[in-house]
């Protein structure tokens, strides 16, 4: 499915300004071979799509890049348990350009419903959606929402775009084979019928767009400069995006308005994508077995879309970035972080007497949650009573297991690590049962635990019980010696509810498994296959949405300085790419919610037949062997589900 073929096939394209290159309109890139070149005006209502753009299909775990060359075009074969999302991408190469002024042309994107001979459909908008990949950096990262079930994008000349297609499978589908397709036209901006046939919303939404423009810039007086730049540089993107609307589409070239393709005429020459899935019996755990605790930063909400804490809009704010993460099997936290890496953690924005605090804490896409102590950052005897009363609610429920105290980030010394043991007694005066939850890369620095760091490190849990039950471990201190997390694991006290998690944020660096831009798809997915095999039962992510600090919510994304890009940064507010308010996923977060879902996979196979038979099966597939030998490639991971499918489905 996934073949590149003969590379030596493929001619890199020209490139304006290098070399005496163009993308002057009716150029050819090579790639594949064309046997008709196409000169002269071309009408994409008279000449196959196949002749004007490449169309092929890669794997979810492939960067696909602007100069990515074209593969040939396979029907894609999917293979998915209930409750499981799995994606594939499309990728689009124009071949010669249509239409000029710095664009190649467009193309129409229309997706059927996947159908099984039974009936039974996986709906599209519901269960089948499309995302745009864009560059983040020159990498490709932000997944942007395209419209369902017809979308249209242009392609520019000498790049590749690629399309994200995901398909979400409902606990309840019947399993089966499930067929459908995505079909894809070269067109021409419908710029005169755009125009007639703009509604009453559209003309909102465009008269709201350059409203935000005005309300961006004004006032100025008494504004830092700084600040003001920003909201230039944010009020250039929000005309640019109305610019480029479909209202104005007919002055984007000398061309004029051209008419829309009629239906027989993209029957004929579209481009078809065949997508076959396979969904089986297999029912993914609606509670993820392995608890994935990611950070949000409230702070950064804040900042960005200009709410105050506690107002109406900063709780609405903070229920949409809850809801929206649950969908990765992911179990959200709002962090602040007060001085020397103390930081104070919540789950939930609303006290535990209030009914949302019983909504969330009772999802069952919820894995763990934080309670918030207050006195982790300020605070004094009013935090304590404040805590004994938030406790006494949450002790007596259910979902009581479920919670967890973070309270502070890698102590470093004597003194931090004193103040984890203090605040843990504080709690545990109230809850006994409490699990305190504490990252660390190394042992107290001023008061040596062992001769080595590495036994130091080993010796924290005797330092810190029983103010500790969750040991959170940095990935970084193992290097490539996965056999230490033996040492780690033997140091605890299961059966006194010890726990071993672990974390990866700056470290560890390539090649091993993290989650920073520009690293191979393969080594995204791999930071669970990691987790699964060296038997840690939970993991921890610092921060999803902690950019550098901007005040407009359109506002360009940077990433921290001293950070390796896209560190703490996993999703994107909507408004930095359209008027959408809901978070846009990176190209990163989806790989996230496959590992999850390979952990799934592998437990099951463990459960059936053994922790060491399911290490095998990870090994002999080439899957996942240490942190500096895993799968460049996507097809053994297809390998290693077709074959718990199989041993499985009995």
């Amino acid at each position: 499915m996934f073949s590149i073929g003969n590379p030596q096939d493929i001619q890199v394209p020209p490139v304006e300004g290098v070399a005496g290159g163009g993308t002057a309109y009716g150029w050819n890139d090579g790639g594949l071979h064309n046997s008709n070149p196409l000169k002269g005006s071309i009408d994409p209502t008279k000449v196959p799509t196949s002749d004007l753009v490449h169309v092929w299909c890669m794997p979810s775990t492939a960067n696909v890049g602007l100069q990515e060359m074209p593969r040939h075009l396979e029907p894609v074969n999917l293979l998915a348990a209930r409750n499981e999302r799995e994606s594939v991408q499309i990728a689009m190469r124009p071949k010669v350009s249509w239409y000029g002024s710095g664009i190649a042309g467009a193309v129409q994107i229309q997706c059927s419903d996947l159908c099984s001979t039974s009936g039974d459909r996986l709906v599209v908008g519901q269960s089948l959606l499309l995302r745009r990949v864009v560059p983040i950096l020159g990498f490709p990262d932000a997944l942007v929402p395209l419209d369902l079930p017809v979308s249209q994008i242009n392609l520019l000349p000498g790049e590749t775009t690629a399309v994200w297609v995901s398909v979400d499978v409902p606990s309840a589908q019947p399993p089966g084979q499930y067929e459908g397709e995505i079909t894809i036209t070269a067109a021409k901006p419908d710029t005169e019928s755009s125009a007639q046939c703009l509604g009453k919303a559209e003309k909102r939404q465009i008269y709201r767009e350059l409203r935000s423009c005005l309300e961006i810039v004004e006032p100025v007086d008494g504004k830092p400069l700084e600040e003001m730049v920003e909201r230039v540089k944010s009020a250039s993107t929000s005309l640019r995006r109305v610019l480029l609307s479909p209202l104005f589409s007919e002055f984007f070239s000398d061309n004029g308005p051209v008419d829309m393709m009629d239906e027989d005429a993209v029957s004929n020459l579209s481009v078809r994508v065949k997508i076959n899935l396979t969904v089986w019996d297999f029912i993914l755990p609606t509670t993820p077995s392995l608890p994935a605790v990611f950070g949000i930063s409230d702070t950064v909400i804040e900042d960005r879309f200009g709410v105050e804490h506690g107002s109406d809009e900063w709780y609405e704010l903070l229920d949409q970035h809850f809801k929206w993460l649950l969908q990765y099997r992911i179990s959200p936290y709002f962090c602040r972080w007060g001085d020397r890496m103390r930081v104070l953690t919540y789950t939930c924005p609303w006290p535990a007497d209030h009914p949302k605090s019983d909504e969330y804490f009772s999802d069952p896409r919820l894995a763990a949650y934080a309670v918030p102590y207050s006195r982790a950052i300020s605070g004094g005897d009013v935090a304590k009573d404040y805590l004994k009363k938030q406790i006494e609610i949450l002790r007596p429920k259910n979902h009581w297991k479920k919670a967890y105290f973070y309270l502070w980030d890698e102590p470093l010394n004597l003194e931090q690590y004193d103040s984890v043991r203090n605040l843990s007694s504080e709690i545990r005066a109230y809850a006994p049962d409490a699990r305190v939850l504490t990252t660390y890369y190394c042992g107290p620095n001023d008061a040596p635990l062992a001769p080595s760091a590495f036994e130091a490190f080993i010796k924290v849990p005797q330092f810190l019980r029983p103010h500790t039950q969750i040991y959170c471990t940095s990935e970084w201190v193992l290097g490539n010696r996965e056999d230490l997390a033996k040492d780690i694991i033997a140091e605890l006290q299961p059966e006194n509810g010890e726990e071993w998690w672990t974390y990866v944020c700056m470290g560890p660096s390539d090649p091993h498994p993290n989650w920073h831009l520009g690293m191979r798809g393969t080594q995204h997915r791999a930071v669970m296959w990691r987790v699964w095999k060296e038997g840690g039962t939970g993991f921890l992510y610092w921060g999803a949405n902690c950019y550098e600090k901007a005040t407009v919510p359109s506002a360009e994304i940077r990433f921290r300085h001293g950070l390796p890009a896209g560190d703490g940064v996993l999703f994107y507010p909507g408004e930095v790419f359209s008027s959408s308010h809901l978070p846009v996923a990176s190209l990163r977060l989806e790989r996230i919610l496959s590992g999850l879902q390979d952990y799934e996979y592998l437990k099951l196979y463990a459960s059936r037949y053994g922790k060491d038979e399911a290490v095998a099966l990870l090994e002999k597939t080439g899957v996942y062997v240490g942190p500096e030998r895993y799968t460049p490639e996507h097809m053994p991971i297809d390998v290693m589900r077709g074959e718990i499918f199989n041993a499985c489905r009995s």
